[in-house]
């Protein structure tokens, strides 16, 4: 449930810098934000939307992904005793894009290893990779207090979102 508490006192301010690297990106690319962190926990999209504005982030999110839980009921019960919050996330994030063909570009970007090769040790054995978790477009920023900020995760984005 979302708090009573105003929107600015559930989260930490955003890092000036990492903001600045954002802002880059988003102009580069015309890329749009979606919320798969827990912050979709702690606040309305709307609530959202005016943070990251607050923060100077020059777009609102557009959306938030929807909750494992309640996307893969069967699977959640089979997966609750174990903290595989990374298949999670990346499973959350893959029903997303699926919902959304019109998406053609894309990137997530977390200190959550969800890349196909780090979550293949969850393997299946299933030859149908996107019965798989795992993302192809992930960028791991290893820092998780420097985020986007560090060294070569900017280019790592852009070549997941331009064209060339």
């Amino acid at each position: 449930e979302f708090e009573n508490r105003p929107v600015h006192t559930r989260f930490d301010n955003f890092d000036k810098k990492a903001v600045k690297v954002l802002n880059e990106i988003l102009e580069e690319t015309g890329a749009e934000i979606v919320v798969s962190s827990d912050w979709r926990f702690h606040a309305t999209l709307e609530e959202l939307g005016d943070y990251y504005e607050s923060q100077g982030i020059i777009k609102r999110p557009i959306a938030v992904t929807e909750i494992f839980k309640d996307l893969f009921p069967k699977e959640w019960n089979a997966f609750r005793f174990r903290a595989d919050l990374e298949i999670e996330r990346s499973m959350e994030i893959g029903h997303f894009l699926k919902s959304h063909p019109e998406i053609t570009h894309w990137v997530a970007v977390d200190d959550l290893n969800m890349s196909i090769e780090f979550l293949s040790k969850y393997d299946s054995q299933d030859k149908d990779v996107s019965k798989n978790p795992g993302l192809t477009n992930f960028v791991l920023t290893p820092r998780s207090r420097e985020g986007i900020k560090q060294s070569g995760i900017k280019e790592k984005i852009l070549k997941f979102l331009k064209d060339d």
